[in-house]
This record gives structure tokens, sequence and C-alpha cells, in this order.
């Protein structure tokens, strides 16, 4: 979304000078005009209207999820051009383009344009003279803003005006090269945790360096990195280290970031009384979409625009603030009349999406948040259908049963995949989802996270069974060749790709060749004979596995197996393949409790040699059993140290737990049929994902589709038919939300979900989810209490017994088969 957005702003830097000319030498002779015909009301409810022809004075409308909000922004605007004031003074600010490309041809259709004639002339609809200013609203996100200001002030600061603007890679790029220089030999750092680091600190906590903060805006503060709130210690250190030589670098490259644009145009305002002066009397009418979501900069930029005119209209829901985490401060909104005692407050409630079994328990849930603004949503669509609570075993049983019932909807009800959706807390819920929906060839699209098939680490492991069945796949070798580092550089890999083409071999036989290693470098020609090592050992391993299930008396000692004729292991036994052979949901577990070592599963390798021998002895009675394949794949994950990699490379313990957790439910994914010799299990294995993986193509074109998503990317969407998965307590709310102090704000994740779903809502816990392989016990989210009663209908009513993953497909079963 960044690179997007600079190449936006990039377009708009283009042509920033040329308008400013024409801003210098007086206004355009043909310019177009919007018509003041009376604008139409009538299809407004009374809480709207009031917010639209409140145009003068500090306005806060509290627009409550499916209440009209952009009509409402849309139609203000329209209306405030309608009374006179000039479209050129008024300011819409929003958080999207999308969000303010729509807003502007909204207005376009409230108040067409003219093609008009000359500048004096009367409108040719209403007769009215045209405006003194611009002919057009400025509805635009906060970086354009400020990309306009900077545009014609920044030389103020010592920039000069055709600044570039760097976007995350270009940022990433320059922390790399300040930490080249400045961390101790050995030393590893994750730019992009500095980023992260930098980023939230400017914008939340304080300012740039000299930025000193604006009257009644002190609560910002200023100093050092708050180590508790924004990370370890380390990082935050290596951070204080790396902020001023990053922000000295873009100086000198007369570059800024997304960051600077606010900032330094706060510094502007705060050294430059003028500019802020010619910026209050253009902006004389301002509006902000999505208040609640505001970080402490943003606060500042509309603060010192309106606090002069005091023409200030906020919209937004602090019901709905739920992005805490990346810097919003939520009391921006419920402060209001802190900073503007005179504020007009106007409540919109009326939804125009659900029925009012589902706000009244949305109403009933985030009325348990005790610092609030109270609304209470209601509609005028009916009563509607009860809200299903489904209780399940575990989360195979729980993703089997709700992907049947998708698919009783479209066969039964006729009900596109495309109008349901299923909502989760994190991506990690996914997992179960995404592959029931597979096996049940149910199209889907996942929303706010990849796919787990997409995965980094996922990729990685792929790739390394790819290369153990068939060394000579170039394209899967070139992936992990040095994944993780083991010597084998960019420039070696390259050398060798260019050696085996002229051998007209694979990548692999040019690194066994003796003569093409004889040409390195004695350090890369150890690594690339230890790779070569590495490869054939647990090629050799894989192959015991296979022998030993077919003959357990076999002697422990590995016999080395020569590759086929292209290089693969070929020992296909005559079984037929399965159509299906997997189903990794059936290990998939969830986030780990408050203590629990991962390494209870699978331990981190040691610091010893990456390419040390393993203990390759493998007991009788572990051939062709399961858990053979994923004993053998942790084996060689444990010694090429990928593990401790995946750890060290991510910013956050738990995302990098979460990372090998993916790789252990996948590995155990491979042993799913026994009945198979392992090497040709693990081609199936392969096979199949690939299939998979091309179906999935296929059915993304379609373009009906369930949707995956999580609750905070489903924010501002809407559907007919939605599945909540996962209300367990420590999923939602999250395990860390009560020493966090986000308890409130995981609440206000759940009214979000339940306020998507326009016709029907079911939702769902599991009293048992896996970890490290066992099923343990969880309890419901304390949420569900704060459901009345006579809104819900249990599933399970009759029997009340969890729903068990083989009574869900007995049921079902029984219904396809009447369906076909």
């Amino acid at each position: 979304m960044r690179n997007l957005e600079a190449n936006r702003i990039s377009l708009l830097a283009m042509f920033g000078a040329r308008l400013i000319r024409r801003e210098k030498s007086g206004p355009s002779h043909e310019r177009p005009l919007y018509s003041t015909a009376m604008l139409n009301l009538d299809s407004l409810n009374p809480q709207q209207r009031l917010a639209v022809e409140t145009t003068n004075g500090p306005v806060l409308i509290l627009a409550g999820a499916g209440t009209g909000k952009t009509r409402v922004i849309t139609y203000r605007i329209a209306c405030m051009i309608e009374q006179g004031v000039a479209p050129g003074n008024i300011l819409g600010v929003t958080f999207t383009n999308k969000a303010a490309r729509e807003m502007q041809e909204r207005v376009n259709q409230l108040v067409p344009k003219t093609r008009s004639a000359k500048r004096g002339t009367r409108n040719e609809v209403s007769g009215a003279r045209p405006p003194p200013f611009d002919s057009r609203p400025a509805v635009c996100t906060f970086h354009s803003l400020c990309v306009r200001i900077l545009r014609q002030h920044i030389e103020k600061l010592g920039y000069k005006r055709n600044f570039v603007i760097y976007d995350e890679s270009e940022q990433l790029g320059v922390i790399k090269k300040i930490l080249s220089q400045i961390s101790a030999k050995g030393e590893k750092t994750d730019p992009a945790a500095i980023l992260a680091l930098l980023s939230r600190y400017r914008n939340q906590v304080g300012q740039a360096s000299n930025l000193s903060p604006f009257p009644g805006t002190e609560r910002l503060g200023t100093g050092r990195m708050p180590v508790p709130l924004f990370g370890d210690s380390s990082v935050a250190a290596m951070a204080e280290h790396v902020r001023s030589r990053y922000e000295t670098t873009l100086r000198g490259c007369n570059a800024v970031d997304f960051d600077d644009l606010i900032l330094l145009t706060l510094r502007l305002f705060d050294a430059h009384p003028d500019a802020l002066a010619a910026c209050r009397a253009k902006y004389r009418y301002a509006m902000v979409d999505e208040y609640q979501d505001t970080n402490a900069a943003q606060f500042r930029l509309v603060h010192a625009l309106t606090r002069e005119h005091r023409n200030l209209c906020v919209v937004g829901d602090d019901d709905q603030s739920i992005y805490g985490w990346r810097g919003a401060e939520i009391t921006n909104l419920l402060d209001m009349e802190k900073h503007y005692p005179e504020v007009k407050v106007i409540k919109l409630e009326q939804n125009y999406r659900s029925t009012n079994i589902i706000l009244s328990a949305a109403n009933a849930v985030i009325r348990n948040n005790l610092r609030r603004r109270g609304k209470q949503l209601w509609s005028a669509k009916g009563q509607g259908t009860k809200i299903i609570l489904h209780t399940f075993e575990n989360e195979e049983a729980e993703a089997r049963t709700i992907v049947e019932e998708i698919e009783f909807m479209r066969q039964a009800r006729r009900i596109p995949w495309s109008q349901q959706a299923i909502l989760f807390r994190t991506n990690i819920q996914s997992r179960p989802l995404e592959t029931a929906l597979r096996q049940t060839g149910v199209r889907y699209h996942l929303v706010g996270g990849q796919s787990f098939f997409d995965r980094r680490e996922v990729r990685d492991f792929l790739a390394y069974l790819k290369v153990f069945l068939n060394p000579n796949d170039d394209v899967s070798l070139l992936r992990i060749a040095n994944v993780p580092a083991r010597g084998l550089s960019d420039v070696t890999m390259e050398r060798l790709l260019s050696a085996s083409q002229e051998r007209k071999c694979s990548v692999f036989a040019a690194m066994k060749n003796p003569a093409v290693q004889a040409t390195f470098q004695a350090k890369a020609r150890g690594s690339i004979e230890g790779f070569v090592a590495f490869i054939g050992r647990t090629r050799s391993q894989l192959t015991e596995v296979s022998r030993r299930r077919e003959d357990p008396d076999l002697s422990s000692v590995p016999v080395p197996t020569a590759p086929g004729p292209n290089g693969s292991l070929r020992q296909r036994s005559p079984s037929p393949r399965p159509r299906r052979i997997f189903s990794f949901a059936e290990t998939a577990s969830a986030a780990p409790g408050e203590g629990e070592p991962i390494e209870a599963a699978w331990p981190a390798s040691s610091s010893r040699s990456r390419f040390r021998s393993t203990d390759t002895h493998v007991g009788a009675h572990e051939a062709g059993e399961a858990g053979a394949l994923q004993s053998w794949a942790q084996r060689f994950l444990t010694e090429i140290g990928y593990l401790d990699e995946l750890r060290r490379s991510e910013k956050d313990a738990e995302a990098a737990e979460s990372r090998v957790r993916n790789l252990r439910d996948l590995a155990a994914s491979m042993d799913g049929n026994v009945s198979l010799a392992p090497v040709e299990r693990l081609e199936s294995f392969l096979e199949e994902l690939t299939l998979d993986s091309d179906r999935e193509e296929e059915k993304e074109d379609a373009g009906d589709a369930v949707t995956l998503i999580t609750m905070h990317s489903c924010k501002g969407l809407e559907f007919p038919h939605v599945y909540i998965v996962g209300l367990e307590d420590g999923l939602l709310p999250h395990s860390r939300s009560k020493a966090e102090g986000t308890f409130d704000e995981e609440r206000r994740l759940f009214y979000v979900a339940i306020t998507r779903a326009k016709q029907t809502l079911a939702i769902s816990h599991c009293t048992g989810r896996k970890k490290y392989g066992q099923l343990a016990p969880c309890h419901p989210s304390p949420f569900l209490k704060e459901l009345p009663a006579e809104l819900v209908e249990h599933a399970n009513e009759r029997s009340k017994e969890p729903v068990t993953q083989d009574a869900g497909k007995d049921l079902f079963a029984t219904i396809r088969s009447a369906l076909e």
C-alpha cells in the first residue's frame, strides 16, 4: 500500500511546480464550476440531515457501523457548496486514496460541474457567480495533503522543492546501510524492526528531533524511545543509534519518507507561522473521516489547521477503534470536548446493513466497555434470524462443519460462495479452514494475510523437499541454496549457474563437479562441498526410511541409494495413489500459552556446524508409521539451523514461533497415508499441493469465492452471511490483552466482526485445540456470556454435546447424497 501511495504522490510531485506557477500567475480563465442547484436531502434520515446541515463550528458525527457515513460526508460537502462556501476552502481527509476518490466522485454527482465560460460569468445552472477560489474541494489522504503544503513551503526548512519520497523498500535500504556501518561484527538486527520502531515512535510519542509541541499538545512529549512500549531494549537501543543517521541520510538526499511528510509539515507550521496562516486561510472547513484511527501526529496536524476558524467536522466511531497497536489514539475522539468545548455531537444510529437481532447482539457486547460514547444501533430491516452458536471438539471439526455448511447454503439455498465470509482473530487460524475448503473443492479468497501455502517458510520447506526428491530441480535449489546462509552467496550461485549452462547440466551437477569446485576459493569451495554432502546425506536418510518400511530387519547402517536417471529417487510401490493423502489441519495448533516452549515439539538447533553428521539410525518400528517423515523433516531442519534462522529473522517472538508451528504442522501432514512408502508418500504430497494450487488460481479467476479474513481486515466491509470462528479465551480476547491493557479493544474487535453480517451470523468455539500435537482444553470467550440468551440458538441444543468431526462428516455426507 505504501508503494502505491508513493507512486501516486510522485505523480503529484511531478506536476507540483507547474501548479504552483499557475497559482502565482493567477487563476485560469477557463475553469470547471460546481452547480449550486438545490440539493435534495429528502433521502436522508433526520440525524443524517442534521449532520449534513450543521456546517459551522466543531462537529462530532458518531457514525455507527452501517449508518451511511460516506453518504453523510459527501452530502455535507455538497451542502456547504450550496450554502456558498468556496469549494477550494473545503478540506476532506481520509485514510485511503480509494475512499478519497469515492467521496470526490459522489460530490461530483451531487453537485455537477458546469463547462463554464470565463471567470466572472454566471453559473449556467443556477445563475450564481462563480466562487473566487478553486472550484474543487481537496479530498485526499493525510500524506497527500502534506505533499501539497510542502511543495509550496518546504524551501523554508532547507529542502529543495523537488524532494523525493522514499517508500518502504528504499527506507529499508538506508537502514541496512547504516546498520552495516555501526553494528558490531556478527551482530544481527532486523532492519524492518528498526523501521517499525522509528515510525511508531515518531508518529505516536514525539516528533523529529527538534520539533517542539504545539500549545495544548504537550502530552505527546519528547525524549528517548520508551522501551516497554515499543520493544526489547536491544532493538530500542539500536534504533536510538540509527535515528539521527537515518534522518541525516535522507536530508542529504533531499528525500523524505511517509512519516516526514506529516512531521515536516508540523515543523513548518511551528517555525513559520505565515505558512500556517496561509493554510488556515485556504482550508476554512475541514472534515476528517475515521477520526478514531488518527495518531498523535495526525491529531496535531488537524488541530493546527482548525484551531483558529474551528470549522472542524470529525466523523468516527469509538466502538470501532481497533488499531491501537499501530498508534491510533481513541482519546482523540473521546476527548473532543477538551479541545473544542463548543462541539456539537450528532449520533447516527439507524443501521442500513444488518437485522435487529445482529445489532442487538452488538449493542449488548459493546455496552460492557466503560469509557465510550453511548450509541444504540437499530434497523428497519426487521428482526431476522437468531445467531447460531456452535461448540466443536477441535478446530478440524469446526473447519469441516463450517465448510460443509457453506456448501449446503450454496447447493440448497442457492447462496453463492461470494456472499459468505469466515472471520477469525489471527492469520494462523486460517490453516484448518484452508485445508477443509481445498478438500471440499470450495473456492476461497484469503484477505488480510498470505495464503498458508504462499508463506516464506512454507515455500522454503517445499523447495527443500523437491530438491531432496530431485536435486536437478534448479528453481527449487536456487531458492534454498543459501537459506539459511551457508556461504553460498549470490555471486557464488551466479557462477555455478553459468557453469551449469556452459556444461549443459543442472546446478547441482555443476556443484558436484571437481573441475567447477576448483575454480572457487577455499572458503566458497568448502561451502559448496558441504551443501552437496548435506543433500546426499539427507536423501540417504529418506531412502532408508523407505527401505526399513519394506524390510524392518535391515541393519541400522544407512545404505546410500543411487539416484534414478534424472537424479530423482524413484522407489514407487505398486500401491495406487489415493485421491487425498493429507490433512495438515489435523495437526494444526493454536498459539501457545504463555511460558509454553515451542521447543517441546521442535527443538532449536545447536551452534555446531550446519553440515554436521546426524544420527541416521532409524528404528524399525518407525518405518512406514505416522510420524516417520515428520521426524526426518525435523532432523534436517534442525541440522541446517533453519528454525534458529526463522527465530532470528522475526522482530516479534510470537510471529517467529508461529512460523515454526507452520513448518511442524506441514511436516506432520506428510504422513497422511501410512500405506504408502515414505518416498512415494512425499511425492504424492507435493503433487497434491501443486494440483490444489492450480485449482485455487482457477477458482479466484471465477470470481465466486468464500472470503477468509481477519477481524482487523474486515472493518469497512459487509457480507450477507458471516461465520466467526475461534471464540475462545486466549484467542479473542487475545492472551496478551489483559497485560497490555487492550481488553476493551478486543471487545471492540468482536463488535466490528458482528456488525459485518447483514442477514445471518454463526459463531463458534472449540472445547479443545491442538498444541504441540496434543489436544489442549479451551474455554469459551468471556464475550460469549455478554450475548443475550434470547438472541442465540445453540446448534447442538438437543445433544448438549460438542459437535464432533465424525458426526459432522456423517451429517453432511447424508445431505450431499440427497442433493446429488
